[in-house]
Order: structure tokens, then sequence, then C-alpha cells
């Protein structure tokens, strides 16, 4: 890489890596991949354009020596990934406030993260969160969404307003559980337990668990089973809609198979008041029994739309859906949250993102620019009543 080039340093070779770093790999000629365990890392840097290289370091966060090698290799203004679990991202955004480095994450900005903003503005560092699949690619699709329904003079008029971002991975083939893991089950059965707010029929709801409030929703002619995830409140002046004043729907939740309810009943029933060591029991039994196979397909779906009704009951709707698959180290999932993480990057590479912490970006022109980037690896928007 040449002198003038910031050097990209990406921290994690897991599930969901490969595709993104391969790329940037071949667009920018070279990169280090960071892991404490170096056989998936070694696996990818076989799969770079000839010329191109990709060099495999080794990183334990809990080792002072090894930390120490890690910042001897960074520059001022190098770029360095976090695809670690989300619990390290702030000690690798210290690392990169204190060596002056660019900060990528595909998690949600946390507390923790969001204290380094003024540290990482003033130094004018970017540290760019929420760039992977949900959250990710569902910000830039509601960033063009409300942009259309704007121009389109359906905002700011009192219409009535409902919104929805549902995101979901599964297995491209049905099967009697309606679900695979990718990876350790703990994370998917921990979430299901925790509370979702959203917007509903003009008011602030809480649903205590997930399993409680599934509904069906048709896309494009399939069905699927929903339900809101996390905290939606937020993300409604986060996506420019906090103006609306007849905002009667906004909901930001996880997409299932149909069935999904069904099929998950005995699970539900063993959720409710779990032990850390019961609950550690079950994702063992759940992964021994449901991981994917090698090469078999899985499939990510996500769809954001907004409706918009007049006074007169004039309803305009407008959607984008990403459907997409994919199977071993460029799996749907893989390919949606790393290509994303490589848009950012290279967002970077180019001066193009503002100093400070953030997420997936707000300007339409540099969305549109992201997905298009999508696009050319293979993530094809569907749109409806909305200009790409």
């Amino acid at each position: 890489m040449s002198a003038h080039k910031p050097s990209i340093h990406w921290i994690g070779a897991g599930l969901a890596s490969g595709p993104g770093l391969v790329s940037l790999v071949n667009k920018w000629g070279e990169a280090t991949v960071w892991d404490m365990v170096l056989d998936r890392a070694n696996s990818l840097a076989t799969k770079v354009n000839k010329g191109a290289k990709l060099n495999v370091r080794k990183l334990d966060l809990g080792d002072d020596a090894s930390v120490a090698t890690f910042r001897s290799a960074l520059n001022e203004g190098d770029i360095i990934i976090s695809m670690l679990p989300a619990a390290f991202h702030v000690q690798v955004g210290e690392i990169a406030l204190e060596e002056n480095c660019h900060l990528v994450t595909s998690s949600y900005i946390s507390d923790g993260m969001r204290a380094l903003d003024d540290a990482a503005a003033a130094k004018g560092l970017s540290f760019v969160n929420e760039v992977g699949l949900d959250p990710g690619i569902d910000h830039l699709l509601t960033h063009v969404l409300v942009d259309q329904a704007r121009k389109e003079g359906q905002l700011g008029k009192g219409n009535r307003i409902d919104f929805v971002s549902y995101c979901g991975g599964f297995p491209a083939e049905e099967t009697p559980f309606t679900y695979k893991f990718s990876w350790t089950p703990l994370g998917v059965l921990s979430a299901l337990t925790n509370p979702a707010q959203l917007l509903k029929n003009g008011t602030e709801t809480t649903i205590p668990t997930a399993w409680e409030a599934v509904s069906e929703l048709p896309i494009h002619g399939e069905m699927f089973e929903a339900y809101a995830n996390r905290n939606s409140l937020p993300f409604i002046a986060e996506y420019g809609l906090e103006d609306e004043k007849n905002l009667r729907n906004f909901v930001r939740g996880t997409l299932r198979m149909s069935g999904w309810k069904k099929a998950w009943k005995d699970i539900f029933a063993q959720l409710k008041n779990i032990s850390s060591d019961d609950l550690r029991a079950l994702s063992d039994k759940l992964w021994a029994e449901h991981q994917y196979a090698d090469g078999e397909e899985d499939r990510v779906l996500l769809y954001v739309a907004l409706t918009s009704v007049d006074e007169k009951d004039k309803e305009w709707h407008g959607s984008l859906t990403v459907d997409a698959t994919g199977s071993g180290w460029q799996s749907a999932m893989a390919n949606t949250v790393s290509y994303t993480v490589a848009e950012a990057v290279s967002a970077l590479m180019e001066g193009r993102l503002a100093p400070g912490v953030q997420a997936a970006p707000h300007d339409v022109a540099e969305a549109k620019r992201w997905l298009h980037g999508l696009a050319k690896n293979g993530i094809v928007v569907k749109a409806v009543n909305v200009d790409l």
C-alpha cells in the first residue's frame, strides 16, 4: 500500500467478515487481518486477487504484549475495523483514539462508544458504527425511503404515517424448526426475553417479551412472522419523523419464517424465568441440533416500508427490500454485513465521512452511493415507488 493511503486493520476473521474483507483487499491492494486464531484468516488470505495482499497477524486484546504489538503497527490516519463482539468495541475505540486512527464497527452505538464522540471529533477521527445489515443497510434504506416520501409531499402535512423496518436471517430451505444458527444461540435466546418499545396506534407501547406480540407480515406475496425488537422509539427522530403529528405506527423488528411461533412454543415456555446455567444448557442443545450444514444456503430478508394516508384517504406507499441468499464463507449474512462495513471503510479511505461517533450515513446521496456499491456485490434492492 502506498505511503499516503491509510492502512486497513480488520480485527476478527469470523463468519461475518470474509466477503467484505476480501473485497477491500482487492480494491485497495493490501490490508491486515488480526485474530486470536489464524486458521480462518489464513483461509481468507488465499481468496484475494493476484497482486493484492492480506497480511495475517495475531491479536489477543487480553494480553498486554499482544496489544502493544498491534499498537506498533498503527499509523496516524489508519482505519481499524472491529468485528469482535460488541463488548470489545470501546476498548478498540480507546486504542484508535490514542493512536489517532479511524474506527468502524457494525454494532449499535453504545453509551461507552458515544462517550468517545468529543475526543474523536476533536482529533478529526471518524468512529463509524451501525454499518452492517441491521443495523446498517436498514438505516440506508430508511433514509432513502423517508426522503422519497418527503419529495412526494407525504410528510409534514398531518397525514397518517405508518413505518415498519423488519429484518431476519434463516435457512433458504424451509425446515420444521424454521431456523438455523450460524453461531452460538445464546444471543438469540437472550434477546427474546428482552422487552421492546414501539409506537402502536399512536401510543408508546412496551412488549415484555418478543413472543407475546408476533404478527403475520406479507412481503411480496410471501408470508412471514414479525415481532418488535429493542427500542424503536429513538429512531423516530433518527429517521426524521419526529415532527409527524399523526405518526401512528413505528416499529423496527425481527422477521422469522412462517410457523416460527408454533415451532418455538416449547422454547418460549423454557425461557420464562430461566436461570443463566439453564440458558446456556438450552443454547448448547439448540447449537447441537440446528447448525447450518457445510454448504447449506442461508437467506437474509430486510424490508422497510412507509405508508401515508391523507385526509381524503388517498394512500401513498413506498418500500425497499433486500432478499439475498448465500452459503459457506459467502453466506447471505456474511455478504450483507461485511460488504456494508467495506462501504464504510472505502468512504473513510476517500475522506467522505465527518469526524466523531456516528451511525450509517444520513445523507441520502451518500446512502445511495453505498447501496450502488452493495449492488455491485450482488446485494440488490427491490424498490416500490422509490427512486434509487
